[in-house]
């Protein structure tokens, strides 16, 4: 199997679905959203896109499985299983808020071994498949070099359906405001992510996440140097609701304030 032109199909395939995306945009209108529970909405743009990307990954791997966010396929795990967000930032995309994205991660087994995160709006494709390193654009990209969280630029998300843990969310935010440079909500996990990889956020924690989320971008952050946990920090994290990304260098200084917080 050829990882590397596997995921540069994905990449196309991200970016054909884009188009799609952004074309509807311009028609969308509140008529068109769904709500699937409290803050938690769907449109005719996330189905769609969904089942263009299954019907797709179908035939660059037959027989394999998928884990979707909109259930337009029955959902099922593989030998090799797709984990598919079609639309991560569905608010954002409603109220026509320039960030949103498509992420795809190819799961072996248990393990993840490729991912792309396309950010629509800038036209920028994150990926990198298992050994091969990551990319933004066909340019490899690494985890920043900040060392002190004084230093670190973060990213976070905000719960919008499982308050069970805010109180601990909100000292861990104040925490981070208080003891790093700078925190950011930016909308879309899968984003995050990808900025983390790239060096422009040192970190992302947030919690109330879906495998669909996080799978691509928290693979992609690896192959680019950084570390990714769950709030205990241990790094089975796919599917247990809590994420910590950083780059590694300030991952023991940031993993004390999670401590702190979340015990």
């Amino acid at each position: 199997m050829n990882l590397e032109q596997i995921t540069k199909q994905v990449c196309d395939l991200s970016r054909d679905a884009g188009l799609f995306i952004q074309e509807e945009a311009a028609k969308f209108t509140a008529r068109d959203i769904q709500i699937k529970g409290r803050n938690n909405f769907v449109t005719y743009v996330d189905k769609e896109s969904e089942r263009h990307l299954v019907s797709e990954l179908s035939k660059i791997i037959p027989g394999s499985g998928f884990i979707t966010e909109e259930d337009t396929v029955e959902q099922s795990q593989r030998e090799f299983t797709w984990i598919i967000d079609p639309l991560d930032g569905t608010t954002n995309y409603i109220h026509h808020l320039p960030i949103y994205s498509i992420s795809i991660a190819l799961m072996h087994k248990q393990r993840i071994i490729a991912g792309v995160v396309y950010e629509i709006n800038n036209d920028e494709c994150f990926y990198g498949w298992e050994g091969g390193g990551a990319f933004l654009n066909e340019k490899a990209i690494k985890v920043s070099e900040t060392n002190k969280l004084d230093q670190a630029f973060l990213a976070t998300g905000f719960p919008y359906y499982d308050y069970s843990h805010l109180d601990n969310y909100l000292a861990l935010f104040k925490e981070s405001l208080e003891k790093a440079r700078g925190v950011r909500r930016m909308g879309s996990a899968a984003v995050d992510l990808a900025y983390v990889a790239c060096g422009r956020f040192d970190g992302f924690f947030e919690y109330g996440l879906n495998p669909w989320d996080i799978a691509a971008g928290a693979f992609i952050i690896k192959q680019a140097g950084g570390q990714v946990v769950n709030f205990k920090n241990d790094t089975d994290f796919l599917f247990k609701k809590e994420i910590v990304s950083t780059n590694g260098h300030i991952h023991h200084e940031f993993m004390t304030l999670v401590r702190n917080c979340f015990g």
